[in-house]
């Protein structure tokens, strides 16, 4: 269970940071407008989830894909705090907005299991 776990986490990154570059447009959206140079900022998070999920793959970076993975997270988090608050989203439903600031908890936890 436990390499499936990985495994769908491993998926998880690869695709959501290949979709950085497949959709740039929705990641520049959620951008605060506090973060400068959105389009860089928007590269180099899809490069990051890309590198840290095929890092999680491999014992020998593991543990170092994890712990980025987190600081990740952590760094990406007042991007979904915008999301939750501004009212350039209300196209979202309220509830779907303020759940995503849980599920990164829950992300956190999920790849510390691996550090």
């Amino acid at each position: 269970m436990s390499n499936l776990s990985l495994y769908i986490q491993t998926a998880i990154y690869i695709a959501a940071g290949a979709n950085h570059f497949i959709s740039p447009k929705t990641y520049l959206a959620i951008m605060p407008p506090y973060v400068p140079s959105h389009n860089l900022m928007v590269t180099l998070s899809g490069i990051a989830e890309i590198v840290l999920g095929i890092g999680l793959l491999f014992p020998a970076t593991r543990s170092l894909s994890a712990w980025g993975l987190i600081l990740m997270l952590i760094v990406v988090f007042p991007a979904n705090v915008y999301m939750a608050t501004s009212s350039r989203f209300r196209k979202f439903p309220a509830w779907l907005r303020w759940a995503r600031l849980p599920l990164q908890g829950v992300l956190i936890w999920w790849a510390y299991l691996y550090t």
